[in-house]
This record gives structure tokens, sequence and C-alpha cells, in this order.
């Protein structure tokens, strides 16, 4: 069972600039795709980005060029940064896992998931 921490989440001003961390256990993270995914309150949760167990990433047009994933696989970790924040990136932020197999790569859902990390950027 793969286990998903997120950190990083917080207050900060329009503006400002943020990054969480979500550490995996419990699966060789190489072979995790991992994904970031967003729920502001009263509305549905949505994808924001993802990115493969090799390195290829894929991004919602909603942050494109504003926010960016990366991972550190020696730290089984995969990082959000997020630079520019706007009041409507207020939400609780979340990480998730899928075991990288053939056809799934943005097409099946993602398996595992993070407790969540409270962003809110005040304007």
């Amino acid at each position: 069972q793969v286990q998903l921490a997120e950190s990083g989440g917080g207050l900060v001003q329009a503006g400002d600039s943020l990054r969480l961390s979500c550490t995996a256990s419990g699966r060789t993270f190489t072979e995790l795709n991992m994904g970031w995914f967003r729920q502001a309150p009263g509305k549905e949760r949505d994808f924001l980005v993802a990115i493969k167990s090799g390195g290829s990433t894929y991004y919602a047009d909603s942050v494109k060029g504003r926010f960016t994933i990366s991972r550190d696989n020696a730290k089984n970790t995969v990082y959000l940064q997020m630079n520019s924040l706007k009041s409507e990136d207020t939400a609780v932020y979340y990480c998730a896992g899928q075991v990288n197999r053939v056809g799934v790569w943005l097409r099946k859902p993602f398996e595992y998931w993070g407790q969540g990390t409270q962003v809110t950027v005040s304007s």
C-alpha cells in the first residue's frame, strides 16, 4: 500500500510563491506516476498536473505557466512549485499516485491519495 504525505501548505499573499512537497512510501517511487489536484470549498476536486515515472509532465491549462511539477526520486518526493498565486488558488491540495502500467498514463484514475494540505491565498 502506498502512503502519501503532503506538506508545505499555508497562508500567503496574492503574488507570492509556495512549494508543496509530497513524500511517498510503500512502493518503489520510480514505479509511480504522481499528480497534484486541488479542491476549493464547495467545488469538485480538479486535476492540476501529473508527472510520469520517467519524468514526462502534463499540465491543466488553468495552471500552465504558473505551476511546475518536479520529482526527486532519491527522496521519494514530488514537488509542486506555485508562482504568482491568486486568491482563486485557495484550496486543499492533494497529492496522488498511480502505479505506472501500460495504458494508465492520463487515462486511468489515480489509485493513492494523500490527506491534503491547505493553501490559502489572501488578496
